[in-house]
Order: structure tokens, then sequence, then C-alpha cells
């Protein structure tokens, strides 16, 4: 184990702060993440936080405001578990780096992501306690995290729709797998917005308030947006982007690996594909050939709203370099792009090109 407990074999991409992801071929061995294998996307350092002393304020457009202790949201609440997955809004950011330079991020590979068992109350049963006043819109969160962000010191925070909010399935969560969260994960209490990118379900809670607008929050209106292939940082408007909710489609080969020496013959190929919002992973194809030819792989598992599911093929290979590609297809039937190059974004986010590893087969 290393900091944190994370297992060892984790790629630390920074210390401080903390920020490491798991090799694919981990994550391949449990549909559920292992709090030791699950990724850690740190702004600032992992805040203590005293269990018996925390309090979560819940204000703005309300009728009723609250003030909760960690024990109001455990025993007052109902007590759902979901299961969904978290995928960093930059996951997949190396491949985009190979298109054109993106300074100052975190060139994550393909292993920020993860599927975690989470428990905790439902933010609208919360909500619903403080009774929200008509015309609210959004809801909007801020962690006890402190971040340099533009010279200033902020805590990290972000916003989601009020409908969002209210759906069943958004947990303000105190649990992971069965056990408390753990500090590097959000204790006391964490957002979980099934469907939208990592960054929107905030650690270390402090405040909620419901407000008729999207959060001011730096992560909110400029650090977490998506800007057009064009733009640059001498040249963008921050003002301008879109901001990030829901993740894209994504599909992923997990074995073999990039750079692998395979022998001759059939090669079983897997990976993970998941759709974002609360659509399904209709159908993943796979090619051996670059692109030009493909073959519907088997989904392994229960395909569910709100996480990943895992797939394989197998594939018969000749002698030779190989590009084996993936790419997916949703229930809405939204499928990837093709290129990189017509996604590049200068954050370096929500990369779903087609995903391409290249081999080397063997002569047998």
């Amino acid at each position: 184990m290393t900091r944190f407990g994370k297992h060892a074999a984790l790629h630390v991409w920074t210390m401080e702060p903390f920020n490491a992801e798991s090799p694919p071929r981990l994550l391949l061995e449990s549909l559920v993440t292992p709090a030791e294998r699950f990724y850690v996307r740190n702004h600032g350092d992992v805040p203590e936080v005293n269990a018996a002393s925390y309090r979560l304020a819940v204000g703005g457009n309300l009728a009723r405001p609250l003030e909760l202790a960690l024990e109001d949201l455990t025993e007052r609440f109902a007590r759902v578990t979901v299961e969904a997955t978290l995928n960093c809004a930059g996951n997949r950011r190396s491949q985009l780096i190979e298109v054109a330079p993106i300074p100052g991020e975190v060139p994550w590979r393909d292993g920020a992501i993860g599927t975690g068992s989470w428990t905790g109350a439902r933010l609208g049963d919360v909500l619903a306690a403080a009774r929200v006043d008509p015309g609210a819109r959004h809801v909007s969160f801020v962690g006890l995290d402190e971040v340099e962000a533009d010279g200033h010191v902020v805590n990290f925070g972000g916003s989601i729709p009020l409908a969002k909010a209210l759906h069943p399935e958004t947990l303000l969560a105190y649990a992971l797998n069965g056990a408390a969260l753990p500090p590097v994960h959000g204790f006391p209490v964490r957002l979980l917005v099934p469907g939208y990118i990592g960054a929107r379900s905030i650690k270390w809670l402090s405040t909620i308030t419901v407000q008729a607008n999207p959060s001011t929050n730096y992560f909110q209106t400029r650090a977490y947006k998506l800007f057009p292939p064009s733009a640059r940082p001498e040249t963008v408007d921050w003002d301008k982007g879109v901001m990030l909710g829901e993740m894209p489609l994504n599909a992923v080969i997990c074995r073999p690996g990039h750079g692998e020496t395979v022998p001759r013959g059939e090669a079983l190929v897997e990976g993970w594909a998941i759709a974002g919002g609360d659509r399904l992973v209709a159908r993943v194809d796979v090619s051996r050939d670059g692109g030009e030819s493909w073959h519907e792989a088997e989904l392994t598992d229960a395909n569910r709203a709100w996480t990943w599911c895992f797939w394989r093929t197998r594939l018969e290979l000749e002698p030779g370099p190989c590009e084996l590609v993936v790419r997916a297809r949703d229930s809405a039937a939204d499928t990837q792009p093709e290129d990189p190059a017509k996604i590049w974004n200068l954050k370096g986010y929500v990369n779903n090109a087609w995903h391409r590893v290249r081999i080397t087969v063997a002569p047998s």
C-alpha cells in the first residue's frame, strides 16, 4: 500500500495535492472498484475533519434552512445505496496531449475512473425537508478543501441543476463499499452525482445552497468548462465555453496494453464502456485493423444506468504491428468521435474519441 492506503500499483501523478490513477488491468478485476484501487483527483490538500463537530449547512431559496450533523444524515434520513461510476473529466487527457500540448494539467491516461457502492441520504429527501422555494433552478455545493486559483485561495465548489439534485440516485454519501468514506474520498460527507463528471461529486461538503442560477465558484465558471478546439490560453474568453455536466459515452481497451507483444492467433481483448446521464451502453465494437473492419464485443455483465460495463471479444491476429480500436454506441444511438484532434480542447476534458492500442503480434 502507498499513501492514503492506496494500492502500490496506482500511478501517482502528484503527491501534493495527491492525484493517482489505477492501471486499466487492475480495474477489470472487479465491477465495484475496491477503495484502495479507486483513482484520486484532488485540487488541494485533504482536509482534516472531526466527525463529531462536523456540520453541513443547507440554505438559499428554502422555507426551512437546515444545519445537519453527520448523525442527522445517518439517522434522520433513509439510508440508500447506489452503485455508480465516477469518471474524471480529464480521463484520457494523455491522448489529447499527443495532438497538442496541454500545459498545467494532470496527464491522465485511462485509469481516472472507478465504480463504487455508495451509501448515504438522498439529496432530494434533505431538500424536501428544507422545502425548496419556487423559482429555484440550481443547487450549489462547496467543499472544505482549500485551493489556490488565480492568486486567490478558494474552496472547491460547483453546482448541478435542481432537477438532477432531486433525482433519487443523487446522494449525500457517507460510505463507500460498505465502510465510512476514506478521508481522501471526502470523509465525512461527499456529494454523489451519477452520470456527471467526477468534479460535480464534490468532496468534504460544507454548504449546500439552493438558488436561481448556477454556482459562481471558480471550478464551475472557469476550470471545468469546455472550449472549442480553436481556443488557446492567450485567446480564450473564460466567460464563454460550456459548463461540464453529464459525461459522454466512452470505451477503453484494457487488455492487451499499449506496446505489448502478443502471440499470433486468437487473442482476448477486454475493456470497459460507460454511457453518460441515465443512458445505457447499447453496443461495443472492436477493430483489429485500425478501424477498417469491426467485430461486436460481448457485454459481460448486467448493463445498468450510472455504471460502467465490461466487454470482451476474441480476435484472430496475424504477425506484425497491429492497431486495436474500440468504439461504443449508447441507448440514444449516439456513438464516439473517431479523431481526438477534432475534440481537442485547451483543458483536455472529456476525451471520448475512439480508443486505440498499438501492439505487436509475434510469429508463432
